[in-house]
């Protein structure tokens, strides 16, 4: 049985009537950027996220870059953040001209460390950004309660988080949160797409400029503002749509397979940590051994694909090696970094598909 990590191709089988159409629509309306379309799946993922105000943005890096620039972050400042994430946290945090400062994380579910947070916070800190990482939200009111008390301003990285949920709320429970739409997110696009969800109408009318060429809402030729290229386009939106209506079902069906790979691989391997009054949404489903390596050769001969997130920490990346980060100086990191690997998952894996990888993880540990 050949089972690859994410299968796009039949996630597009099984709504392909409905794609369909709606690329249609966006070519006979030959109106590819900004537009109803866009609107219409702004609208819908802000109300999806209970949230009123939503920007679609060219990727979740833009999301980020956008948001941060809105909550005043800027060169001098710096920003706590975890370093077991994809670059493009950290990688915002820079383009904005700020420094990230990282912190480890929670040995269980991996996510940020409310009790590392204080000890991180200097003179310059301005910004907290927490990363929602492999579907599950971070201890937000520790985090925001932090804020408060010092004074910084939180934008949650919730990229690998749609519809995740603490205590029955959604991204963002602060101020704004930034989305990614990258293809084999839970809600995902067919190319790049970002968006930016907040609470605050002035955020969303800086960030809408900004993303827009420096152009306020209902401005066409006049530019207050100097800004850039952001923008979703309308093809992405009305596939956006499209899929925004069975996410749900998506999310529903993920967590399905979640429960049973932990019903069978608990005992073998250590399984993701659901936390207490947290709907995990199971972007990934990474289990922790320490024999990786052997395992997922075990795994690929036997057809299943897997991933690793991520081998290689933003805090020993090349291209941080400026800030004087050493091996060790983040041991829960560097561990997952070491002894996660992530089985195939995604709403359109079967029973068998699924019992099949369970078996042959079980087979291997069995040797």
């Amino acid at each position: 049985m050949k089972i690859p990590f994410v299968d796009l191709k039949a996630q597009y089988l099984n709504i392909q009537s409905e794609i369909d159409e709606a690329i249609r629509g966006v070519l006979n309306e030959t109106a590819f950027i900004m537009g109803s379309r866009k609107e219409a799946f702004e609208r819908d993922f802000a109300a999806f996220c209970r949230a009123p105000f939503c920007v679609g943005v060219g990727s979740g890096t833009d999301a980020l870059y956008l948001a941060l620039k809105a909550l005043g972050v800027g060169p001098g400042d710096e920003v706590i953040t975890v370093s077991h994430t994809f670059i493009a946290t950290a990688e915002a945090i820079s383009a904005a001209g700020a420094t990230p400062r990282f912190v480890d994380v929670e040995p269980d579910g991996q996510l940020m460390n409310p009790a590392l947070i204080e000890e991180a916070i200097t003179p310059r800190t301005k910004a907290i950004v927490p990363v929602h990482l492999f579907g599950q939200m971070c201890e937000m009111t520790r985090i925001l309660a932090i804020a408060d008390r010092h004074g910084l301003v939180v934008l949650e990285d919730a990229a690998q988080a749609h519809a995740a949920e603490f205590h029955g709320k959604r991204s963002p429970l602060c101020q704004v949160a930034a989305f990614s739409f990258y293809p084999g997110k839970n809600l995902g696009a067919y190319g790049d797409a970002g968006a930016v969800v907040t609470h605050d109408n002035e955020i969303y009318k800086h960030v809408f400029c900004q993303h827009d060429h420096g152009r306020p809402k209902g401005f066409k030729h006049e530019h207050p503002a100097l800004g850039f290229g952001y923008r979703m386009d309308a093809l992405q939106a009305a596939i956006l749509h499209v899929k925004l209506r069975h996410l749900e079902r998506w999310t529903d069906l993920r967590r399905k397979h979640a429960a049973r790979y932990r019903e069978r691989l608990q005992e073998v391997v250590t399984v993701p940590h659901e936390h207490p009054n947290r709907r995990h949404v199971y972007h990934l489903y990474p289990i922790r051994t320490q024999k990786r390596t052997a395992l997922q050769q075990h795994l690929q001969a036997a057809g299943i694909s897997t991933g690793i997130h991520y081998p290689i920490p933003a805090h020993l990346q090349p291209c941080y090696g400026f800030l004087g980060y050493q091996r060790g100086a983040l041991p829960v990191t560097e561990q997952c970094a070491d002894q996660l690997l992530s089985l195939p998952m995604y709403a359109d894996l079967t029973d068998a598909q699924v019992d099949y990888v369970c078996d042959r993880v079980l087979e291997f540990f069995q040797k």
